[in-house]
């Protein structure tokens, strides 16, 4: 890639990208927030199933184990309040400086502007990535040693426990590209907010997936697929989503995420 001395070098702006994330205290406080707030509510419904253990009924003891332990570990509750924070957080990072007017100074430093973007996108995916990681192994780890009292604890090498685990620290960065792109398309920060969590969140919300076609749109939502990949069962019937059609949903959702950011920048702020 040959650059000029004004468009500056690829691992310049990564640096400069993570300096500019890191001088901002209301993201960094909103990233630590939402990650413990994340990480509690998890940990909090496998506290709740701990102590009203000998409430629930015989039956329910007996099946708890493995699918309502992993259940405790990634509450749906949970990784909605991670898809909205998150998401908030990458449009906040590129809507915010469309709104004071510094991406024009950006944009006159750097005028390689897709170049620049990918720089953006890069740093925070990597970011959301280690977020990810740390919350959902927190979250599984933490629980299980709780769920572990009564010996529904699931291991790590329990068949799918890994996936599961990896599905919910992939939606971080997931949700990061996609409030990002939005942002870039809209360039305002409430209104992306909202459209990210219209997309994310309520659309799907909406959507009655035990209908005919309506399973198939349900089926192309990200947190369609997550619950899919939450779900220790290995197959289902179509046409509900299967394993490698839940990851296949990921992956365009986040193609789609990154093409939006890098076209949309090409428009004049």
């Amino acid at each position: 890639m040959s650059t000029t001395v004004t468009e500056g070098r690829f691992t310049d702006l990564l640096a400069s990208e993570w300096i500019r994330i890191r001088s901002l205290r209301s993201v960094a406080w909103a990233i630590g927030l939402s990650g413990l707030l994340v990480v509690v509510m998890n940990i909090g419904a496998a506290l709740t199933d701990h102590v009203k253990w000998f409430d629930y009924g015989e039956s329910v003891r007996a099946g708890f184990f493995p699918h309502w332990s992993i259940d405790a570990a990634f509450s749906q509750g949970a990784m909605m309040v991670s898809f909205l924070a998150v998401s908030a957080i990458g449009a906040v990072l590129v809507a915010s400086e469309y709104g004071t007017g510094m991406i024009r100074t950006t944009f006159a430093a750097v005028p390689a502007r897709r170049t620049l973007m990918a720089a953006k996108l890069l740093v925070t995916a990597a970011l959301f990535t280690v977020w990810g990681a740390i919350v959902a192994t927190v979250s599984f780890f933490g629980s299980q040693w709780i769920l572990s009292w009564h010996d529904v604890g699931v291991p790590i090498t329990h068949p799918g426990a890994l996936r599961v685990v990896t599905a919910s620290a992939l939606l971080a960065p997931l949700a990061a590209l996609v409030g990002m792109g939005l942002a870039t398309l809209l360039r305002h920060v409430a209104s992306s907010i909202v459209a990210a969590v219209g997309l994310l969140l309520l659309a799907p919300a909406l959507i009655n997936s035990r209908q005919g076609w309506l399973i198939h749109v349900d089926n192309a939502f990200p947190m369609t697929a997550w619950m899919r990949l939450s779900d220790l069962s290995t197959d289902v019937p179509p046409p509900y989503l299967g394993l490698p059609g839940a990851w296949t949903v990921n992956a365009v959702w986040t193609t789609v995420a990154v093409a939006l950011a890098t076209v949309a920048v090409r428009r004049d702020p």
